[in-house]
């Protein structure tokens, strides 16, 4: 639950940070971006002795950087998304991967969901889709709402292939600590050159804007998915990322109380759908295997 509250936070800093910059679109989207991986990064140095690399097989290190790459256009997409769409929206779709999740593991890993669970995760996913259609009133809404709901939605894409991998990594015998490392690491190495190609740069900003990107590292990337890549080692990642649906009822609370995006009646059923959806899965057992 605490790595939960912490990526609800996620959308509030960037939308400080965008407020505070005064700008938005890709080029600041991939500076905040590059930003939160590499402070992450940096953070873990300290605990890279702890790693026994020597243990670990080639095969563990593989998937964990193609994780980090893929995590890194997780990060490019979803970021984005918060310059044109609402903090609702964005943060629903892209945690509809459990969806997404659900169809990868049975294809790719044989874990067939419960009936159950199949579903809870339709009800939790409808409950979703009315909060990002009720949208919000009166406040700062998006540019271009269906562009940003288009790269929230593939965030999603991304991020359910960034769970799997890391999954399968941590099963090959990579500790978390060494597998956020490595993830995070080669995330940052994919994103920080990408800014230049937009025309924007990392310096020249007010300080709040350091302090928001500060802030999304420690919290929501630190906090949040290291302890969502802690639970994909040791329970499904179809369950886990049902949890994570909480992620867009916090958020949207947070966003009424910062922004004073008020949600409409439509998100308000979504959230109670959504929690419904998310407490039958939970109830409906792991996975089988054909």
């Amino acid at each position: 639950m605490v790595g939960i509250l912490a990526v609800s936070t996620a959308a509030i800093w960037i939308r400080l940070a965008i407020a505070s910059a005064g700008v938005r679109g890709g080029g600041f989207s991939l500076v905040l971006a590059a930003t939160r991986l590499t402070v992450a990064s940096l953070l873990l140095i300290p605990t890279w002795h702890r790693v026994r690399w020597q243990q670990i097989s080639r095969g563990a290190i593989f998937y964990a950087c193609a994780a980090g790459v893929i995590l890194a256009l997780h990060f490019a997409a979803w970021i984005t998304s918060l310059s044109y769409t609402s903090i609702a929206a964005a943060t629903t779709l892209v945690n509809t991967n459990s969806l997404w999740i659900a169809l990868l593991s049975w294809l790719c890993f044989g874990e067939k969901p419960t009936w159950r669970m199949g579903l809870g995760m339709g009800i939790a996913l409808t409950g979703g889709v009315l909060i990002g259609l009720g949208g919000v009133e009166g406040t700062v809404v998006g540019s271009n709402p269906l562009l940003g709901n288009f790269l929230a939605l593939a965030g999603a894409w991304a991020v359910s292939a960034y769970l799997l991998l890391g999954r399968e990594a941590q099963r090959r015998g990579l500790s978390l600590g060494g597998y956020a490392i490595v993830a995070y690491g080669s995330a940052a190495l994919v994103l920080l050159p990408l800014p230049g190609l937009f025309g924007a740069n990392y310096v020249g900003y007010p300080r709040a804007v350091y302090l928001w990107m500060l802030l999304t590292a420690l919290l929501p990337q630190l906090v949040g998915h290291t302890s969502i890549n802690w639970a994909v080692r040791w329970a499904s990642p179809t369950l886990v990322t049902l949890s994570i649906l909480f992620e867009p009822v916090c958020s949207s609370i947070l966003g009424y109380w910062i922004f004073g995006e008020v949600p409409t009646l439509w998100v308000l059923v979504g959230a109670v759908v959504l929690l419904v959806g998310v407490a039958i899965a939970a109830l409906g057992g792991h996975p089988r295997s054909d």
